[in-house]
């Protein structure tokens, strides 16, 4: 489990290294420096076994939201945003560039909730506000939820999609970032753009889409 604690600056720092991610070069963020030598860095600093550093990636879906918010402003622009699975904070960052009012970055790993919190300073984005799992919960009362990879497995999806129907009963703007994932049931969705994103894991370039939640 990843420590309770906060997680210091410091470390989030010395195993990171700063890069504009190749779809988005507007947005700084950190990434891993070395995936591997981070995770056993992040379970020496919690004393126990942590989950793999998700956080420390620019993913496709997220990429791909990124860009759409910056290329279509108008989605989010003075009105409140839910990033929801945030990461690295890279959609949150890019709404706020976008000139969303207030966006909250939902992250369940400590680890992340300090990159969001170093990312949304090195892009002098001060409304992006980190915060934990929202899951359990009714959604936020926001304008805008932005959802970058998170169907990468049944169980996740299964507590994510009635979430973000909930958030769209309510009022709220659903777009949904994913490279073609299993468990998104695009049969519900409506594709609103196509992208192709270098992949984070290799040399493959995937097709990426923003669906929304109708």
């Amino acid at each position: 489990m990843p420590p309770r604690r906060a997680v210091p600056p410091e470390f989030v720092r010395a195993h990171t290294r700063p890069v504009q991610p190749v779809l988005v070069p507007e947005v700084t963020i950190l990434v891993a420096a070395d995936v591997v030598g981070l995770w056993e860095a992040m379970e020496e600093q919690g004393g126990s076994m942590a989950e793999p550093p998700f956080w420390a990636a620019a993913w496709p879906g997220g990429q791909a939201l990124a860009r759409y918010v910056l290329d279509h402003p108008g989605v989010v622009a003075d009105r409140s945003v839910l990033d929801l699975g945030s990461g690295s904070g890279l959609v949150a960052v890019a709404a706020a560039l976008a000139g969303a009012e207030h966006v909250m970055a939902s992250e369940i790993d400590p680890f992340g909730l300090t990159a969001i919190g170093l990312n949304a300073e090195a892009n002098s984005t001060p409304q992006v506000i980190a915060v934990g799992d929202v899951l359990g919960g009714d959604p936020p009362d926001v304008g805008v939820v932005l959802a970058g990879d998170v169907c990468y497995d049944r169980a996740m999806t299964e507590r994510v999609l009635p979430f973000l129907d909930a958030a769209r009963a309510r009022g709220a703007e659903v777009l949904i970032g994913d490279p073609g994932r299993a468990y998104l049931p695009s049969e519900r969705l409506v594709a609103v753009a196509e992208f192709d994103v270098p992949d984070t894991e290799g040399p493959l370039v995937r097709r990426t889409t923003v669906w929304r939640l109708p």
